[in-house]
């Protein structure tokens, strides 16, 4: 149910004593909390990915081995985790018939399992390697843009890896995409840091747009009060004060996220707009319009955050919807989807998970009990 304040420019005609309130919720961050409600549609956009990145790490090494196929012995060793139980990565393979093949081979002692991607998996990966080799122009310019929301331009490669599934960058990103563009990036640490950082070598400011200004430029707006659309999950009711401070809210000023905010009181509503604003362009940057909000632990200093800076995702379900499916939390732009369940813009690169997460469903064997190993039985690889 889409809400109409989204569009609100205006705000409507107050009263002397909303008047009071609107003046001191400018000056002040005003302790507005709304409830969670749940979104069978938007948990329905995190169930359907259940195994699939864990699935795809395992596609990208079979078929990057140029031997065609990996030994059993090859495969990582860590333990995977289907639904309660944890699987030995080979018998992991097993669970997908559709994608993944065993065969063997003698050695002088025993016969070596050996794993290859089927046909038809294949093909699709060929498939997905020719949409990454078309738009990498694309990819390389959302990656730049996540950099330049930074304080230095800057991040920890690690937390880079930790966005790079949501972004659509391969796995090999450090070695393709960054050696192919040292114009852009480059890799460096710092004196007394042991992390490796990505940098970003030029800054280009016709990127600094934010897609809130650039949707604001095509319906013919010149304001600097840009309001957020929203809309909320089937059942969800809004008080009249809420629904005051929130259209009060969306008539304060907007401040690019990638601009300098050392200017703004981090107590003030405008400071907290900001951030929704940060949140709002980081998640257009993913290809889902979604990531986990682990995820974003560590960007509060490259971001310019202040502390508790996830709270905005509790206060703001209208932009955004907090799924708790699958274990954890994730975060989901609410407009990509428009209240259903698929994006509006997809990305090529979603329409080739999807199929992946097709034939992952497809030709499911029943498991037996001999093939699974307990979590209590799993020995850390440090043993």
């Amino acid at each position: 149910m889409a809400w109409w304040l989204a569009r609100t420019r205006r705000p409507l005609p107050l009263r002397w004593h909303d008047l009071l309130f609107a003046a001191e919720q400018r000056a002040t961050l005003v302790n507005v909390k709304l409830k969670w409600v749940k979104d069978r549609a938007l948990d329905s956009v995190v169930a359907r990915e259940r195994h699939l990145r864990q699935v795809h790490r395992l596609i990208q090494i079979i078929s990057s081995d140029p031997r065609g196929g990996v030994p059993v012995n090859e495969l990582p060793r860590r333990p995977l985790q289907l639904g309660l139980r944890c699987f030995l990565p080979s018998d992991f393979l097993l669970r997908f018939p559709a994608l993944f093949r065993r065969s063997s081979t003698s050695s002088s002692r025993s016969l070596i399992p050996w794993f290859h991607l089927t046909d038809d998996a294949f093909q699709l990966r060929e498939t997905e390697l020719g949409v990454l080799r078309d738009n990498e122009p694309e990819l390389v310019d959302r990656l730049r843009r996540l950099l330049m929301l930074t304080a230095n331009f800057s991040l920890p490669i690690h937390t880079v890896d930790q966005l790079s599934w949501d972004m659509g960058l391969p796995y090999d990103y450090h070695k393709t995409i960054i050696q192919r563009y040292p114009h852009f990036f480059t890799l460096t640490q710092p004196d007394n840091d042991e992390r490796v950082w990505l940098k970003l070598s030029s800054i280009d400011s016709l990127l600094a747009v934010s897609e809130l200004q650039k949707n604001s430029r095509t319906d013919g707006s010149e304001s600097d009060s840009l309001a957020f659309p929203v809309s909320f999950a089937r059942g969800f009711a809004l008080r009249r004060k809420c629904m005051m401070w929130l259209q009060e809210w969306q008539s304060l000023p907007y401040t690019s996220p990638y601009a300098d905010p050392s200017d703004l009181d981090p107590r003030t509503d405008v400071s907290e707009k900001r951030i929704v604003g940060v949140f709002h362009e980081l998640l257009h940057l993913t290809i889902g319009k979604k990531t986990e909000r682990s995820n974003l632990s560590n960007l509060r200093k490259p971001l310019r955050l202040p502390q508790k800076f996830t709270k905005v995702f509790e206060r703001h379900p209208g932009i955004f919807y907090l799924s708790q499916k699958l274990g954890f939390q994730t975060i989901v732009l609410r407009e990509a989807y428009n209240g259903g369940r698929e994006l509006l813009r997809k990305h090529p690169l979603i329409s080739i998970r999807e199929r992946y997460a097709s034939m992952m469903n497809a030709g499911k064997p029943g498991f037996c009990r001999r093939h699974c190993i307990s979590e209590s039985e799993v020995v850390s690889p440090e043993n």
